[in-house]
């Protein structure tokens, strides 16, 4: 079979599931997983496919930045789960960082009894622990009403007064090679300058997140210290990822 016959059996399929695996396409057209391979970066090139670990997806072709509101109604009890998780590895005095994620944000809800200092630069944590004893610090800055955050050279600045013991956050999407993508650069930007700040990177991903690309690189896989995710996560995806030294959290439900 040529090239443009298999390729055209993989766009049917894909069609009809949704998604594709290497090995499965591999084993019905009876050819090597390697050629699979090249058969769908051929088709990713010409934006038939996404390509994901061990498969491909349909494109999204509707991929852009959600207001916070639409974030945080995605994939609720995945995200609780994950900040239960999360909020566990909290000790006591440390200084944490939460991002403008919904996931993140989320973390509020499980934050320990006990003494931390908390520094973000999301409005909706700051709402959040209005009622909080503790120190919490706003980073301030240019003011972005869809993410309802701060970000620019202000609040960049503030980072550099603090020593962060955790860096909790999010993206848009999380790809082996490349690492954590975001749909909005400045995002990306202020989260890139966050991690240069950070002792303990903790990524908060739930596994709709895991192999896929967004518009904006900002973290490398190997400035990763935790990837905390749901327990539905792909198996082949989270044990490349322990292949990379990175600690994996696959909370339970809740």
């Amino acid at each position: 079979m040529l090239p443009p016959e298999r390729q055209t059996v993989i766009l049917e399929r894909l069609a009809d599931h949704g998604s594709v695996r290497t090995i499965e396409l591999a084993a019905a057209l009876e050819v090597t997983d390697e050629t699979i391979r090249k058969d769908l970066e051929a088709l990713e090139l010409r934006g038939e496919l996404q390509r994901i670990h061990g498969g491909a997806v349909k494109p999204d072709r509707t991929r852009t930045e959600l207001t916070l509101t639409e974030r945080q109604m995605v994939n609720r009890e995945a995200k609780r789960a994950i900040a239960r998780a999360a909020a566990a590895r909290i000790q006591p005095n440390d200084t944490i960082f939460i991002d403008a994620s919904s996931t993140a944000l989320t973390l509020t809800e499980f934050l320990p009894d006990f003494p931390i200092t908390i520094l973000t630069n999301a409005h909706n944590v700051v709402t959040a622990l209005a009622g909080r004893e503790g120190d919490i610090f706003c980073t301030g800055g240019l003011y972005e009403q869809r993410s309802r955050s701060y970000i620019g050279l202000s609040a960049e600045f503030a980072l550099r007064k603090h020593n962060i013991h955790r860096m909790f956050f999010s993206g848009s999407a999380v790809d082996l090679d490349r690492g954590v993508s975001e749909t909005n650069s400045r995002q990306a930007a202020f989260k890139e300058r966050v991690i240069a700040c950070s002792e303990e990177v903790c990524l908060l991903a739930d596994s709709s997140k895991l192999g896929l690309k967004a518009s904006f690189f900002f973290a490398q896989s190997r400035e990763i210290n935790t990837l905390i995710t749901n327990e539905d996560a792909d198996p082949q995806f989270i044990r490349v990822v322990r292949e990379l030294n990175i600690e994996v959290v696959q909370a339970p439900p809740l």
